[in-house]
């Protein structure tokens, strides 16, 4: 039988630091916020002694209270590693998406899809669309919404993750590279069916969309229609097993034709 850890007494310890001076106290909280990694704690503290002597706070609330910044902080310094690790090529958010630009998109549902259901049930969603119609920037803003929500999210573009796995194969890496690729909550797929792949690349894509399937969830973005994505894949029986991976239990958004884009920048010429 192991032998059972002494229990910790607190009472000794803090009667034995009762003499500390006002100055030693102040260089001890601001040591120990070191040693524990506590820095919101050691940025907060004097504001929230001020406070707790004004709100007449009891002990346990000014703990509390330092302690709740500190989780925030956390959070909040958490969910900027995970948008960046995401590796976005610009920011993009929901909240400046503008629908009314777009009659298309249905709001409710891209509010629907912020709250990450999907992504917990493993999902896929697919914006499919003209340019100029907002499809990366959803995928960006929901990729981010995800990420700020505690998801693992990784963006890659389509001709950029094929070059990747063709690479990978040749180093004799591509399982490894699968794998990384496997793990992440959502992966975001931007700019599919811009460019023809060849039956290799396109092998080496769907062997990523296996790994995912039911389990965590893609996102894609084309330009194309599902009827023409056989220029991109051009062997039908492997395009029809894509598409299939793709839409099984998921969400298509059709955001269409019109570029708001070019209508922006024409209203902007016209106005000026």
């Amino acid at each position: 039988m192991s032998p059972t850890a002494p229990a910790t007494t607190v009472t000794p310890v803090l009667r034995r630091r009762r003499g500390l001076t006002e100055q030693a106290a102040v260089a001890a909280v601001d040591q120990a916020c070191r040693r524990l990694r506590l820095p919101t704690v050691r940025a907060v503290l004097d504001e929230a002694l001020s406070i707790a002597g004004k709100e007449q706070l009891s002990y346990q609330g000014f703990l509390a209270e330092l302690l709740l910044a500190e989780c925030d902080d956390r959070d909040r310094r958490s969910s900027i590693r995970r948008v960046k690790a995401a590796n976005f090529p610009r920011d993009k958010w929901l909240g400046d998406f503008d629908f009314d630009a777009n009659q298309n998109i249905n709001p409710a549902t891209i509010h629907t899809l912020a709250t990450g259901e999907w992504i917990r049930k493993g999902q896929p969603l697919c914006l499919i669309g003209d340019s100029g119609t907002g499809k990366s920037h959803l995928l960006i803003g929901l990729g981010t919404a995800a990420a700020e929500k505690g998801y693992r999210v990784k963006y890659t573009l389509a001709t950029r993750l094929v070059n990747e796995l063709v690479e990978a194969a040749d180093d004799k890496m591509l399982a490894k590279t699968i794998a990384r690729y496997g793990r992440v909550d959502l992966l975001c797929i931007d700019e599919l069916g811009y460019m023809e792949l060849d039956r290799r690349g396109a092998e080496l894509l769907f062997q990523v969309l296996t790994e995912r399937e039911e389990k965590n969830s893609i996102a894609i973005a084309s330009n194309e229609s599902f009827s023409g994505w056989t220029k991109t894949f051009t062997d039908p029986r492997l395009c029809a097993a894509i598409v299939d991976r793709l839409t099984f239990n998921g969400t298509i958004i059709e955001t269409g034709t019109d570029s708001y884009r070019l209508a922006h920048t024409i209203a902007q010429q016209a106005a000026s």
